[in-house]
Parts: C-alpha cells; structure tokens; sequence
C-alpha cells in the first residue's frame, strides 16, 4: 500500500523527487529512514538533533498539537523530517568532530511533540514561555486541549504526558481514573492507555541531506519535498547554523537577532523579555538593544535577514548569503576542508557585524542620513535591498575611518543612485557581493568608485530620456515618482497651491494627491484609469484645497486664481500674488502655460511636466 505524506507527494514517489535534485554524475547525498518517535526524541534531548526554531514563536495553535496526537493515536502519517548535518571539521588538536544534524523541515511538528508527550512548554508568538496540556477521553478515544470545563470532568486525564512518563505507573493511572468512573472496565482502560503510549513507537520518516551538498542544492529539495511548498531561505539555513553551535555563542547571537527584529517593530516587546527571558536579560547583547523600548521610528524595521546581509556584507565582504552558511560550517574556501579555526573566526567576525548593526549610534546615525535624502517615511522607500546595501556601505566605510561628512554625502548618493538604476531590484546577491568587494577595493577612495558608476550609469541621455520615460507611468508606488517626492521634501518645497504646508508634513499627515487635470473631468472626457492617473498628473495638496478646485479643467480654475491673485481675496489655498503663484508652479514642476490648458492640451501638459520632474531628480541627486 502507498503512504501519503504531508505534500500530497506519494511515499514512493519522494526517492523520485529527490534524485531529481541531484545532478546524474553525483552519487546519492541523502537517507531516508524511518525512527521510531522515542528515538526522535530521545535525540532532541541530547542534542543529537539541533532543533533551531526552539527560542523562537511556536507558531501552530494548540488544536493543532491535538490533532496530531490524534493523527498519530490513529495511525495516520504524519509527513516526513528534514534534517541537514553540519560537516565534519578537522579540531585544532587534529581530531575530527561529527556535525549535529540540524533540523530545517519539522519544526513546529518536533515541538508539538515535547509539549504533548514530555510536558516541556514552548515559546508563544509573544515569546512567553508557556505551557500546552491535551487531554484524552479514553471512553470516546478523543483528544482535546485541557480548559477548565476538562478539568472538573472526571472522564478526561488532563495531561496525556503524564501516560508517556515512565515514573508513572500504570496501576496508579488505573486506580485513579477508574475510582472516579466506576463504569469504566479496567482491561478496556489499559488497552486504551497503552494504545495512546504506543505513539512513541509510532514511525516518523527522516530524510538526512549529506553535510557536503552546497546551499542551492538543499533549498532546491526543501521546496521539492516541503509539505505546504514553502520557501526555505537562505538566511533560515544561517540561523539554523547559529541556533546549533553552543560553542562559540551562536545560540545567544541568534536570540539577539530574533529580539531585535522584534523591538524594532514591538517596543513594548522590551518588558516581555525582562520578564519572561531572564537570562538573556543577563547579557550583553540585551543591554545593547535596550535602547529600542523608546524607539517608534519605522523608517527601516530589519527583520533577521535584513540583519545577516548586512553583517555579511560590512565584515565579510562578501553578498552571498550562502557563502556565511559555509563559513559558519568551517569551510575554508580554498583548502576545499572544514576547520574549527574557520567556524571560530566566522562566528567572532558575525559577532562583530551584528554589533555594529545594532549599535544605537550606527543605527540611528543611518536613518537619520536616509531622511536626510528626503526619505521621510517608509511609503516613500520600495526597496529594503537598497536600504540593506546602504546600511552595509555606511557600516563598511565607519570600518575604514572615512571621514564622517563624506559618508553620509556617499551613502545619500549610492542610496538614490540604486533606486534610480533599480539596482538591486534583480539578482541582488550578485550586485551584494560586486559592490561590496568593488567599495572595499577602493577603500578610502570610495568617491572614485561612485563617480565611475555615475559616470557609467547617469549620463546626459539617461537624465533627459530614459528618467523620463520611467516617469510615463500611472502607478504612484513608482521608485521614480517617489523619488520626485523626496527631492521636493529635500528642497522644502510647499505643496500645490499652498503658502506655508510643505510636501514634508503632506506626506507625514496624509495629504491628497491631487490630479492636475481633475480625475472625473478627465473620466468624462472618455480617458482610462491608467491615462488619467498618470504620475506626471499629480501632485501634492491640502484636502480642502482639493476639494474646492472640483473636476474643473485647469484653464478654468487658474482663472479663478488669477483673480485671486489680482484681488487678494483668497478662494484656492492661501496664495495671493502672482510671484508666490509662478514659485509654486515651479516647485511642483508644472508649466507655466498650464493656466491655459484644457482637455486638448493634456498629453502636451504630461510631456512638459514629466521632463520638468526629470530635471528635478538630476538638480537633487547631484546636490546630495
């Protein structure tokens, strides 16, 4: 008979899927085998597997560990394990150790099962430390999370781990279950009892990947064999490296990373480790994130990948995430070997990134140069890959001693360029790690590698027509349309029509876009969506502004304004003269001849306007 596992992929078809993935001139780099749950266990517990996701949030609900004790009492499959082991290094003494097997795929299943049958408590998703009791009624043969109706019912055993307990005795389970349901038939109650202990003899596959298939290799099994077709990346496998090495504190570094990505996002989440996670309260590392219970900036919240990259980049000079997972293992790239001197290097030198990129001063000294482009929100950034390359630039440069203005002028600057050149939109890794080398190749002298890449990337042609070009959109969460708004928050220009309201506090309080060419006049003119919401149609502006110029065209209502400026009494805005009208036509890059456009003028209008956004760009970016 076939057995079914948690893909859908048939049991006899999963040796398929996974010579599949190997090249036809490799012998096989993996084993399937089946274990018995104890022995699965049994192997958690003395650290023979490496569980990584142990410290962090058990993401399944608790009828979900109910269900697979019943899938398992039932005799159900319950999917296969992945485990990968980590390589087997020469020791300093000139020994060799055997790697840990570390488990990527069966996690949150492995958990369940300590819960369950060993009582051990998990990590909730607020990283409390808590408790999951599943009861059992051996009447109906049914499972259920424990609450307070279970615990005045006599006919459920509250806590199913303590059958799985072997100081238990059997007899005493008897006595007092049976003393309370006199209807019960003893004989029936052992059988049910030793029924449910025989889950620990239940099998559970174990698929073992060899410790010398390269990174790439790994992932492209993972997401062949996945049961729900998840993406494993790069960065997991990091953390689960880290999250298996005691030794030279890869675990703690790991907690580190975790509960910063989470302040970042959660200040409040700052008492929860106080309380709940005290040892890690003890160390360094929580010292120096504590400066984020007060922090509400949300410019750049990193999550743990964010944090790798970077760290990677800044002390690694390298962009390939894979190749720290090698690092971390002991590889030495050239000797083809795995040493311990290279895991303890590896892990000392990822040490030092995470530091510098947790570090307050470092931290915040980045934003604030962020938002010094005129990056004032996080609306107004579409890439955390530039952010990351950024961030890894400042860090890397700080390394060199660079002179401080000069870094923050340098890191503006390679900042727009890489969201003008979309930089690091596709293969990013690849531009990670050419750039970062190139920087660092020429050190002190990164100006000169900047002024290359402008020389190569910005020309003449590209400002007055591929830029704007890329401005002939309708989609206002365009890199380029963003970047018209930071150079107008940059140059402190107003918003349409407006005295005194900057496009800064528009974009911070939620001010309208406003179509030039009003958006139901346009409609009624017979124009598409993506015609009439063209990005070189809108511009910033008060609300009540919007709303008092309707869907007239712009002939009409500028004529109005003309009025107003000729008279003083105020209809549109507060602008009253017409010199405050043709400054604020201009910082919003509109032509002047609009005060007499109407619908037949309108493809001219977006010519006009696009190159003057253009021009914009090009006078900001060189200003940075």
């Amino acid at each position: 008979m076939l057995e079914w596992i948690g893909s859908g992929i048939l049991a006899n078809d999963l040796e398929r899927e996974l010579m599949y993935s190997q090249a036809p001139s490799k012998i096989q780099k993996y084993s399937v085998n089946q274990h018995h749950i104890d022995t699965i266990l049994a192997w958690i517990r003395s650290g023979e597997i490496a569980i990584p996701e142990i410290q962090r949030p058990f993401v399944w609900n608790a009828t979900k560990i109910r269900d697979l004790m019943d899938s398992l009492y039932q005799g159900y499959p319950v999917g296969y394990l992945i485990a990968w082991r980590n390589p087997t290094i020469h020791l300093k003494d000139g020994k060799k150790a055997e790697g840990k097997k570390i488990l990527i795929d069966g996690q949150q299943r492995v958990t369940a099962l300590t819960a369950a049958m060993l009582g051990e408590s998990i990590i909730d998703k607020d990283y409390r430390r808590v408790k999951i009791q599943i009861s059992f009624n051996p009447s109906e043969e049914r499972f259920e999370v424990f609450n307070p109706a279970i615990a005045k019912d006599v006919r459920w055993l509250p806590d199913i781990s303590v059958v799985f307990d072997d100081s238990t005795p059997k007899s005493k389970l008897k006595n007092d279950f049976c003393r309370n349901n006199p209807d019960i038939n003893e004989d029936y109650f052992y059988d049910k009892i030793d029924k449910l202990k025989s889950i620990k003899g239940k099998q559970i596959g174990l698929i073992e990947l060899d410790p010398d298939l390269d990174i790439e290799t790994v992932t492209e099994i993972f997401i062949r064999i996945n049961s729900k077709g998840m993406v494993l990346s790069q960065a997991d496998f990091t953390m689960s490296k880290m999250a298996a090495n005691d030794t030279y504190g890869g675990a703690i570094l790991r907690k580190c990373i975790d509960y910063f990505c989470h302040l970042a996002i959660a200040p409040e989440f700052y008492d929860q480790i106080k309380e709940n996670d005290k040892e890690f309260a003890d160390t360094e590392y929580f010292r120096k994130i504590s400066w984020l219970k007060n922090e509400n900036d949300d410019l750049y919240d990193p999550d743990y990948n964010d944090l790798l990259r970077v760290s990677l980049m800044t002390e690694f000079s390298r962009g390939k995430m894979g190749d720290l997972v090698s690092l971390l293992s002991g590889r030495n790239f050239e000797a083809k070997t795995y040493e311990e001197e290279v895991v303890e290097r590896s892990f000392r030198t990822l040490k030092d990134g995470i530091l510098k990129f947790i570090n307050e001063t470092n931290f915040k000294s980045f934003v604030m140069i962020i938002r010094s482009a005129g990056f004032i929100s996080p609306s107004l950034i579409r890439s955390q890959n530039t952010l990351n390359f950024s961030y890894a630039l400042y860090l890397a440069l700080k390394n060199l001693n660079q002179n401080k203005a000069e870094i923050e002028g340098y890191v503006r600057r390679w900042f727009v360029l890489s969201i003008l050149t979309g930089r690091y939109s596709s293969s990013p890794e690849s531009n990670f790690d050419y750039d970062i080398k190139h920087a660092m190749e020429y050190g002190k002298k990164f100006g000169e590698y900047l002024a290359d890449r402008e020389r190569a990337l910005l020309s003449d042609a590209y400002w007055d027509f591929e830029l704007v070009q890329k401005l002939e959109t309708p989609i206002t969460s365009s890199p380029y349309f963003l970047l018209f708004l930071a150079a107008q928050i940059k140059a402190n220009d107003k918003g349409f029509l407006s005295r005194d309201i900057q496009v800064l506090d528009l974009i911070n309080i939620k001010g309208d876009v406003h179509h030039i060419f009003p958006k139901d006049f346009l409609k009624k003119s017979g124009l598409t969506k993506s015609q009439y919401n063209q990005v070189a149609n809108l511009v910033c502006i008060q609300s009540e502004v919007n709303k008092q110029l309707g869907n007239k065209a712009p002939r009409k209502y500028f004529a109005q304004l003309k009025d107003q400026c000729s008279s003083g009494k105020l209809t549109y805005g507060g602008i009253c003269d017409f010199e405050s009208l043709s400054k604020n036509l201009e910082m919003n890059c509109i032509p002047e001849d609009v005060v007499d456009f109407d619908f037949d003028d309108y493809e001219e209008f977006l010519k006009q306007r696009r190159v003057l956004m253009a021009k914009k760009i090009r006078d900001y970016y060189f200003s940075l």
